[in-house]
């Protein structure tokens, strides 16, 4: 027997809203805490127990978590991923993700397993895996390929099998499915061709697995709403050969076959799977418990407010997302016997808890970079405390002797034949390297200034602010703006202080030095040079998103408003920057920031300079109004949300000082007006949202109607 109890909500905030929705749920050190990670910048820990949240932590606006968070249970550490390639280590007494330990990879991540009794371990998109400790010693390593050109990871599990540790992971090329096996004290990798059976080919939605003794038990959940079984040796008999596995039946019809999506399913015990997923077309989504021994539904459990297909499970709790709330739903099930499957079971007992062996101290190979666990103690102790700039490969002599005599002219030579030649798996570091030299010699000699070296390096892609923190201070002291703003296009971790003092540079430096000044023109050409030639001379108004300028109230939103148009369109269509301060502006638009630590920079910015990029921001919206997607044409251009954001920004620092200003007076009461317009346009879709609904219910009802038929339909 199973039995499925009442659910409750853990989150009281909707998740999932980000575009890869719910990321993971993930076992914390403590048995009822748990690590949820959304799909956008939040990671929270919560208190199954309690029902509360226990600690949150955010990325910088502009990240993006890719990965989900685990917790290291050697170390009581969390680790997360963001932006595929920034791995960031915390503890819960930090607050914020700013300022823990940061650590860039050469590879994005796909997946980082921890489970109790090894270290965690690190999955590439590429196929190769790294013990943690050992990614950590060499972040910028070379990170081999393991998979084939579009070959795509789909699914992954970290299983431990006799105190080492094996993972699984599967992927999907053209249709066609493929297991690898990772053992790691042996160090064999075995591939496997998963074929279909009898049944036709169809789409896997979704996998599950177990261990029994030397063999993984692979379960997936198809589109035709079957599941299916293949059985896959830890141990194959030749490791080198591209071994082949039968998918065989399992259970039929387990799900609606027309589902695309929202459908999932998890191993629960030996004899019990949790599949998530209509069960009819028809029907709503539910949970549902299965004896796979026996081959019956033992229990379900229906969903109303719909699902995201996604589903865990730890101890007696399943997770899944019902609606946009994380909801808990414990279980129970009993030993497997047929009485119990067919519900016919007198008295039932509680099972006895299993409890799991935690091996700690085992023997790997190091090339994967594992070891014990107390040869490495004083390693995460230290990385805890301190982060340590650790001694990387010199760069070539010859370069580095050209550096510190020759002039710029035979530095530029040299480099371009060492960025020419075959790059070494250490080349990240190399060019940090290089930059720290070039700087080295203008602190010296001031006069030294290699500025076309550096745009070089710059170029390379391989740069961050933290690998050469100097760069952009010697930037902002020769108003250098052409490399500002290349460092702003390239350095993902700037600091929100060094941001600041660019947008000042950007916004104080005259017109006539731009002018003689190359500036990378991408984000502004589209949109800055396309002047309103096409104006038709009869237009009398100028609406922008139900949005006009001109307009003193909007008691009547939709009142024709001609009183002065010229002006308006003035307003609209003239850019108050020319396009090169443009094109620096959008750069700032575009860096990642965190609005706590960029506030008070902001306030030290001059009133009329921060008048100037208000009326900039105002000009880009209406741009963005003037079609319906709200979007700038053009490469690169800023979004919507970015120019909001920034123009709540600049206000909420400096509203006191420029409400003080004559020259602001017109911007602040045109944005007073679009915000008042905004409202009155939600106002009036409201009214109509009743209306829409029970258009919606009469579609619906469409199957009912006879073949010939008279509607009324009455709008109020």
């Amino acid at each position: 027997m199973a039995a499925l109890e009442e659910g409750f909500t853990l989150s009281a905030v909707p998740l999932g809203a980000g575009p890869h929705g719910l990321l993971g749920v993930e076992q914390s050190d403590r048995p009822d805490q748990f690590l949820v990670t959304d799909g956008g910048r939040t990671v929270i820990l919560y208190k199954v127990s309690d029902q509360k949240p226990l600690g949150s932590w955010s990325v910088k606006q502009g990240q993006v978590i890719t990965c989900p968070a685990v917790c290291n249970f050697q170390t009581g550490e969390y680790i997360v991923v963001h932006d595929n390639k920034v791995l960031r280590i915390w503890s819960n007494e930090d607050v914020n993700l700013d300022k823990v330990f940061k650590a860039t990879l050469s590879a994005e991540v796909y997946r980082i397993h921890s489970i109790q009794g090894t270290e965690p371990l690190v999955l590439f998109k590429e196929g190769a895996v790294r013990g943690l400790e050992a990614l950590l010693a060499e972040p910028q390593q070379k990170i081999e390929t393991v998979i084939s050109d579009e070959e795509v990871i789909k699914w992954t599990k970290f299983f431990m099998v006799f105190r080492h540790p094996v993972l699984i992971f599967i992927t999907e090329k053209h249709g066609n499915y493929f297991a690898y096996v990772q053992m790691f004290n042996s160090c064999t990798l075995s591939k496997y061709t998963l074929l279909p059976g009898h049944e036709e080919k169809s789409v896997i939605q979704s996998f599950t697995a177990s261990l029994d003794r030397k063999v993984i038990s692979l379960m997936s959940l198809s589109s035709d709403g079957c599941i299916y079984k293949s059985l896959i040796p830890i141990h194959p008999n030749d490791p080198e050969k591209n071994q082949r596995v039968v998918r065989s039946l399992l259970l039929k019809t387990v799900v609606s076959g027309n589902v695309r999506n929202g459908v999932a399913l998890t191993v629960l015990d030996q004899d019990h799977i949790a599949v998530l997923g209509p069960p009819l077309p028809a029907s709503k989504e539910c949970v549902s418990i299965w004896n796979t021994k026996f081959q019956t539904l033992q229990t379900s459990k229906e969903l109303p407010q719909g699902t995201s297909g996604q589903l865990w499970y730890y101890g007696e709790n399943l997770f899944m997302l019902h609606g946009k709330f994380l909801t808990v739903i414990p279980y129970k099930c009993e030993v497997s016997s047929l009485a119990g499957a067919l519900g016919k079971l007198k008295h039932s007992q509680d099972p006895g808890t299993q409890t799991v062996p935690h091996f700690v101290n085992w023997e790997t190979s190091q090339g994967y970079g594992f070891g014990s666990q107390n040869s490495e103690q004083s390693k995460r102790i230290l990385r805890r405390r301190k982060i340590e700039v650790s001694v990387q490969p010199p760069p070539s002599k010859q370069l580095l002797s050209t550096i510190k005599k020759d002039s710029e002219k035979r530095i530029v030579e040299e480099l371009c034949k060492f960025l020419a030649s075959k790059q070494t798996p250490d080349f990240h570091t190399i060019i940090g390297d290089i930059v720290l030299e070039l700087l080295g010699r203008h602190k010296v000699e001031p006069s030294f200034y290699p500025r076309n070296a550096l745009m070089q390096l710059i170029r390379t892609h391989v740069l961050s602010y933290s690998l050469c923190p100097g760069l952009m201070e010697v930037a902002l002291e020769k108003t250098d703006v052409q490399m500002l703003q290349l460092c702003l296009q390239q350095f993902p971790d700037i600091p929100e202080s060094i941001t600041c003092a660019c947008l000042k540079i950007f916004l104080s430096i005259s017109d006539d030095s731009l002018q003689e000044t190359e500036i990378n023109m991408e984000s502004v050409s589209d949109y800055i040079d396309s002047v309103q030639e096409e104006k038709m001379e009869e237009q009398t108004e100028i609406l922008h998103n139900g949005f006009n300028p001109e307009e003193e109230n909007c008691d009547n939103c939709d009142r024709e408003l001609n009183k002065k148009p010229q002006d308006t369109a003035e307003e609209t269509t003239s850019c108050p920057v020319i396009p090169k301060r443009a094109a620096l502006l959008n750069a700032i638009l575009h860096s990642a920031y965190s609005e706590m630590f960029l506030l008070p920079h902001l306030k030290d910015i001059p009133a009329q300079h921060v008048t100037l990029f208000l009326q900039y921001l105002y000009f880009l919206y209406l741009k963005c109004s003037e079609n319906a997607t709200m979007t700038l044409p053009g490469l690169h251009p800023p979004t919507l949300n970015q120019i909001m954001d920034w123009i709540c920004l600049l206000l909420d620092a400096n509203f006191t000082v420029v409400v003080m200003i004559p020259e602001a007076k017109r911007l602040l009461l045109s944005l007073y007006k679009f915000v008042k317009s905004q409202i009155c346009i939600c106002s009036e879709l409201n009214k109509i949202e009743v209306s829409f609904r029970e258009l919606q219910k009469l579609n619906q009802e469409k199957n009912n109607r006879e073949l010939y038929s008279i509607e009324v339909l009455e709008l109020f």
